[in-house]
């Protein structure tokens, strides 16, 4: 196998400055959430190593973990042929859903409706203060 050094990163020329950012499990693979980075979010990720995102609502850096004390710790950092998507293999400390699941893919979307298939593992009104 020949590897390579690539200089760049991601683009994050396109897409308004926004890629998206996919958190797998390290360990078990499972895809736990998606969100997205702004090149500074980006940044502070590969510095700190620990997930760091962009929020829209709030337009502003997220430090994942940093209401519910939930973090990701980043095992490796990844980036797509394109340099258009970035994905993290992390570590997850509690929930990665805000609604207090392991992972935000809870819902089956089936034939006959959706399906809750996870367990909540915390309850977000606890997490979260509200």
């Amino acid at each position: 196998m020949t590897t390579t050094s690539h200089e760049s990163g991601p683009d994050f020329s396109r897409n308004n400055g926004l890629l998206p950012a996919i958190a797998q499990d390290a360990g078990s693979g499972k895809v736990l959430m998606m969100a997205w980075m702004n090149a500074e979010a980006y940044q502070e990720t590969v510095r700190t190593g620990r997930a760091v995102y962009f929020s829209r609502s709030r337009n502003k850096l997220w430090y994942k973990g940093e209401e519910s004390g939930h973090v990701q710790t980043v095992e490796q950092l990844l980036v797509d042929c394109d340099r258009d998507t970035i994905l993290m293999k992390v570590r997850q400390q509690g929930a990665a859903c805000h609604e207090g699941y392991e992972s935000c893919f809870f819902t089956e979307v089936t034939e006959s409706g959706l399906n809750i298939i996870e367990k909540q593992l915390v309850d977000p009104d606890e997490v979260y203060n509200k």
